[in-house]
Order: C-alpha cells, then structure tokens, then sequence
C-alpha cells in the first residue's frame, strides 16, 4: 500500500533542510574541537575538496559556516593523523567519514570499467607502469606525484594537465590500491596503501552488495538533505540513475523514506522521518560555494530562490558577482553575496563585491555580515576587513564594516 504524500510548506521545508545540514544549532560557546568537528562530518557525509585557494582552501570552510572559529589543525588531523577521514571521489573528490568505505568499494572495482582516456592511453604506450608505481609505493613507502620524475605533457590550458606517473597514483588511488596518508602543506597528495593507512575495523568490514551500498548511500544523503528531490539524493554521492531509484523506492518501502510534497517544487520528494522540523532557525554563515547546502545548484534556486552560478571559469568582464563568490546565509534564507579574497601579504579580507538580494533588510543584511567578516577574517588571522569592490550592499557594508572596526578599537 503507497503512503500518501505529506504536504510541507515551502517554508518548513527550507528549515528542515537547513537543519539536516546543522544550521539550526548554535554555534559552540567555547573551543571547537575533534569532537565536534568529527560531528559535522558525520552530519554531512562529504566535505567537498577543492584547489582553489583565493580565500580559503574549501574543505575547511563548511565546519567555520557551521561551528565558527576552529583550529584548523585539528580538522587536518582527523584525515592525516587519526584517519577519522578519508579521501575518495563521492560528490567530486571528497572527505568521507570512514565507515563510509566498504560502501564506495563497488565504485572502486568498477573502474576498470570507465577508465579514463588517459589511463588507456598509458596503458598502451607505458605496459606495466602502474603496476611498477604500486610497487613502489608498497617497497618505498608514501609517495607524492612530484616525487616521480616524469615530464609534464605539453596541453596549456587543460584542468587535468597530469604527467604519467600522476595519472598512474589516481588511477591507483580510485581503484582503491593506494589512499590519501595525508596531505601536504602545499595540498599536494600523500599517497600510500590503503591497508597502511585505514583503521583495521574499517579494512576488515565486510564488503556490502553494491545495491546495499547504494541503499546507505541514498540514506545518508537523505540524512544530510532533509527533505529532497530524486535528483537531489542521487547527486549527494553521484549515484547512477536507476540505482539509486530502486533504492529510494525500498527505502521508502521500508519506512526509512517518506514521501512529501513541498509547495512550489513542483516534484516528488522525499523526508528522513527522522529530521528535525525547527520553526525557526537563526543562523549566520558565510558558505563556500562547494558547500553541501549549495552545490547542486537548481536545489539552491528551488528552496530559496537564490539564483548562484559559480563564475571562477568565466571571463572577468563578463562575471554579474565576482570570482569566488559566497552566499550569506541569514535566519532561514539566503540574503545576500560577496565575492572574498585573502590578500595574505598586506593581512586584508578584501571583499571585492557585495550584493544583497531582492527586498532584503539590506541595513540588517550588512551589519550581520560584516560582523560576520570580522570573525572570519580573525579566524583566517587577517589584520583587516576592506571592502574594495562594487555591488548594490557595498556602500552600507563599508559603514557597516568601518563602524564595527571603531567599535573593536573602541572596546
């Protein structure tokens, strides 16, 4: 018998989802540690990694948004010394809390059967180079791609520029042979073994059937959404189409999965019975744009109509925000925007552009951003805040930012 479809308001719906991805709870009092850093990772499931560091490098910016202030050391230390974490492709390359593994496991073993153009390039021209790395690595110990000498290929301008030797560690590494050890200051990978680096419990836990992967893949995912769409479970781990529908329909079978219909989405979706259903949620953050509550960006646009496009790869003079553009996150919704750079050498926040959303509070919009600036750029143990840039919040978050100065030299 088919359950019906519970209603959501379009505005619980929004809070639910806010709450799942833990914006409904006040940021700690005192010092954030492991414990509760570890918490969000498990909250969250996948904390996107990413290279780009003109403000920040991602993966450390999602526990900030959510916790505020942290030693980030202590964020590192869970993927390069406990191995609370590990490294894998799940939404895009990813850290994963560990128990995790077996369950990407079926992904592993299916490489061979998406092998990437390079990959069999390699293969063909270079018969048994992978192999002569693995061993390498399994005699020499941990290795990083700039450890082998191989000659760049000469392709300006491609994002996957990688020499043989790191072609062979990534095939390696998503075949599942080798895992991240660590990485670098620089944010180079340490590749190892994975039997060297993965607590014992967690390499020896049974591999699960690929379509009992899936199934806690989608309820993970389901955790960390809240109240979500098909598209938006099978995106959370990049799960193939008609995997990851079987799954959701024998969660929902189960009880596990309950169907909703949210007003305005248009869609059928789905809510963890499970999931908190806040009246209010009183939340300030900044969010990296490859933050889970943003990345899947028509889910952004239907919950709170918030149109975001990421515009790193577009030319300058053609970009409407900026490069490294950040929603603020205010209350329940999304308010406003800022395009963010650490200018390290003069010890500056440089916001390069700020816009405000349509019939914002836009003095209140920028007194809670600014206060929210300081405390990153404190965090980050950036000097100042300067706002440099244009966009229609601009002036009042000059005021904003320039009167909460005087108040902090003040006081």
């Amino acid at each position: 018998m088919t359950t019906p479809a519970e209603r959501l308001p379009a505005g619980l719906a929004r809070r639910i989802a806010l709450a799942a991805q833990g914006f409904a709870d006040p940021r700690p009092l005192g010092q954030v540690g492991t414990r509760q850093l570890k918490r969000t990772v498990d909250r969250l499931g996948v904390v996107q990694i990413d290279s780009v560091n003109v403000l920040s490098r991602s993966h450390y910016l999602p526990h900030f948004s959510r916790l505020g202030p942290y030693p980030r050391e202590a964020l590192d230390a869970l993927s390069n010394r406990r191995h609370d974490l590990f490294e894998y492709w799940a939404h895009e390359a990813s850290f994963l809390p560990v128990r995790l593994h077996p369950h990407l496991r079926w992904r592993m073993a299916a490489a061979e059967q998406h092998a990437w153009g390079n990959m069999v390039q390699l293969q063909r021209e270079r018969p048994g180079y992978v192999s002569d790395v693995l061993d390498r690595v399994r005699e020499g110990g941990p290795l990083k791609a700039s450890q082998l000498l191989e000659p760049r290929p000469d392709r300006p301008g491609e994002m996957w520029n990688w020499h043989a030797g790191k072609i062979a560690l990534e095939w390696l590494f998503f075949t599942g042979a080798l895992t991240a050890r660590a990485r670098t200051t620089g944010f180079e990978r340490v590749y190892d073994l994975t039997e060297r680096v993965l607590p014992p419990a967690v390499l020896q836990a049974p591999t699960p059937d690929r379509p009992d992967a899936v199934r806690e893949l989608v309820r993970t995912a389901a955790r960390a959404l809240g109240a979500a769409t098909e598209t938006d479970l099978r995106d959370y781990f990049r799960l193939p189409v008609a995997e990851a529908r079987t799954a959701i329909a024998e969660l929902e079978e189960g009880g596990e999965l309950q169907p909703v219909q949210v007003d305005g989405w248009g869609r059928p979706a789905w809510l963890d019975p499970q999931a908190r259903r806040p009246r209010w949620v009183r939340a300030r953050a900044l969010l990296t744009p490859f933050d889970s509550l943003v990345w899947e960006r028509p889910r952004v646009e239907r919950i709170f109509g918030f149109r975001y496009r990421l515009e790193i790869y577009t030319p300058a003079a053609k970009r409407v925000h900026g490069y490294y553009v950040l929603p603020f996150l205010l209350g329940d919704r999304l308010v406003g925007r800022v395009d963010l750079k650490a200018d390290r050498q003069a010890s500056v926040l440089r916001v390069q552009a700020a816009h405000a959303e349509p019939g914002v509070d836009t003095g209140e919009v920028a007194a809670a951003l600014a206060a929210e600036l300081r405390l990153m750029a404190d965090w980050m143990e950036l000097d100042e805040v300067a706002v440099t840039g244009a966009g229609d919040l601009a002036p009042q978050l000059t005021v904003a930012v320039a009167v909460r100065g005087t108040a902090a030299a003040a006081g």
